[in-house]
């Protein structure tokens, strides 16, 4: 069977799949197909663009140390960073494949909801275009990331759940439950969704459902699945909720509800017109009664994630389903013979978007998206946010596109250090690097100039950190440009800078290489007792 799957044709492939979820039959398969392949198309343009991003090479780091858990995320991301490595190879584009499938995914499932919802071409083109313009989707779904994944999985359940009151077919239930262990695996915020969704089931008629005994089933699926990563995350003594822990007394205790308010206000640029739109449609429209807990799961959410300070991106996934119920709210509103303002109103929710569209997605080459940066900050003040770095200066390019340079120069400075000495010294000489973004491109170009494994006790890196060093000579990455080595001076012999990241677009610029030499007893106790406090988790990682 799975032969004969392999062996089938596009569109053969296509209905096996249409036919598995059982897709409404209409007419607007063809119209549904052309914007999934607008958005793989953009993310074709664009994927190859720039470098590696921090967080895909940590990923792609996870892939060559499977395990059934992670100190950042599930196991999900690991396992498709080793599919896509073994199989499609190293490169910006291959990495990037999941990415743009999911994201392509994405699109077709958003029509599909409209065509549930009842929506035609013109309800259809303008969900569908939603998530293709949007910035906060252009932005999360051609990066290798869990992200793009999640996303897929809240709007699938979604979907699911529509289909199932459409049909009442159990299968939908089933279906759920799959899609919710899966989601597990991949980040631990659709458990949000979930209940967001019970929530809302519990406040419309269709409360029922959660009596249904298929429910049960639905929810052992989910946890079989999900198994393996729970009895980790208890061998490990959970670091996940260190993990949460370190991120809201570091970083999430500067998100106030008024700033995520905002920021859920941005995020989808002027498509947010249509998330309003289609949030009035589910909750008051009699057109959508059915589904109106839809509109109290998105309100039950968002006031969680605003009350606990989630990041913005944490409720992305929920706005597809907003996209479709605003593209029928807009179609129900405009008639046929309304020609112009059916026109007016798509060119209202698609330019603007079209206009930062290269901000957040590197469709262009470098020097071109530096002059749009520069002639937005100049010109169009309201977008200058997207220059502003965690520094609160404006830089060149976005933070996000910062983050894909430095690397590859860091790995070969590194590398030029290690390669010139005697081959005696490099025998006793360890690579350390202070956090996982340096770690992880140490570790992936590293390959190709034989460098030893890097040392890291930042995120997972401990996890397969040795257990003890015993180095004479240590090259020492230092993200502070030196604060760090300096610290570390009762504990060594002696030390100097070689080199330093230079790369003016990099997050990393300044990033100092220090060759240590003779570390005493002392700096081999203090790494024992960082290595046994990170994997026990009583210290948090500061990344």
């Amino acid at each position: 069977m799975l032969s004969d799957f392999s062996l089938s044709p596009p569109t053969s492939i296509l209905n096996k799949f249409a036919a598995f979820f059982n897709f409404s039959r209409t007419g607007y398969t063809g119209l549904i197909l052309s914007f999934v392949a607008i958005k793989v198309g953009l993310n074709l343009l664009a994927m190859a663009h720039f470098g590696f991003q921090r967080d895909e090479l940590l990923y792609l780091v996870l892939g060559d140390h499977l395990d059934w858990g992670y100190k950042e995320v599930p196991p999900f991301i690991a396992l498709l960073a080793k599919i896509s490595t073994t199989f499609l190879g190293k490169s910006l584009f291959a990495t990037r494949v999941f990415s743009t499938i999911f994201s392509g995914l994405i699109v077709w499932f958003t029509g599909q909801l409209v065509v549930e919802f009842g929506g035609g071409k013109f309800a259809i083109a303008l969900a569908c275009l939603a998530v293709i313009l949007s910035p906060a989707f252009a932005a999360s779904g051609y990066l290798f990331e869990p992200v793009v994944f999640d996303q897929l999985w809240w709007l699938m359940i979604a979907w699911s759940l529509v289909r199932y009151i459409k049909t009442s077919s159990v299968k939908y239930l089933y279906y759920i439950g799959l899609i919710t262990g899966i989601g597990m695996l991949t980040k631990y915020t659709i458990i949000f969704f979930d209940a967001a969704l019970i929530t809302g089931l519990l406040c419309s008629k269709h409360r029922r459902i959660l009596w249904n005994r298929h429910i049960l089933g639905s929810v052992f699926i989910a946890l079989l699945i999900f198994l393996p990563n729970m009895i980790w995350e208890f061998a490990h003594h959970l670091p996940f909720l260190t993990q949460m822990k370190e991120l809201r007394s570091l970083q999430l205790v500067y998100t106030t509800p008024s700033n995520f308010i905002v920021q859920q206000l941005l995020v989808n640029g002027i498509s947010v017109m249509l998330c309003l739109a289609g949030l009035a449609f589910l909750l008051f429209s009699q057109k959508l009664h059915q589904y109106r807990f839809l509109g109290f799961a998105y309100l039950f959410i968002f006031l969680f994630l605003m009350v606990m300070s989630g990041k913005n991106y944490y409720i992305l996934g929920a706005y597809p389903m907003l996209f479709a119920a605003g593209g029928l709210c807009l179609e129900t509103w405009t008639q046929k013979k309304w020609y112009m303002m059916r026109a007016l109103s798509f060119a209202a929710l698609t330019v603007p978007n079209l206009l930062i569209f290269p901000l957040v997605l590197p469709v262009f080459s470098l020097n071109r998206t530096i002059d749009i940066f520069s002639f937005a900050y100049k010109k169009l003040p309201f977008f200058a946010f997207e220059a502003k770095w965690d520094d609160q200066k404006i830089h060149p390019i976005s933070q996000n596109y910062g983050d894909m340079f430095g690397w590859d120069e860091l790995t070969e400075k590194v590398a030029g250090v290690f390669n010139s000495l005697p081959s005696e010294q490099r025998e006793h000489t360890q690579i350390y690097a202070d956090n996982y973004g340096e770690a992880s491109s140490l570790h992936w170009y590293g390959k190709q100039y034989h460098l030893p494994e890097v040392v890291c006790l930042n995120s997972s890196f401990s996890l397969w950190a040795p257990s003890s060093l015993n180095a004479e000579y240590i090259i020492y990455v230092d993200e502070k440009g030196g604060d760090n080595v300096r610290k570390l001076i009762p504990s060594i012999e002696s030390y100097h800078k070689v080199d330093e990241i230079e790369n003016p677009l990099a997050i990393e610029k300044g990033t100092a290489i220090f060759f240590i030499s003779h570390p005493r007893p002392t700096f081999f106790d203090n790494y024992q007792k960082e290595l046994a406090q990170k994997t026990s988790n009583n210290l948090p990682d500061n990344n």
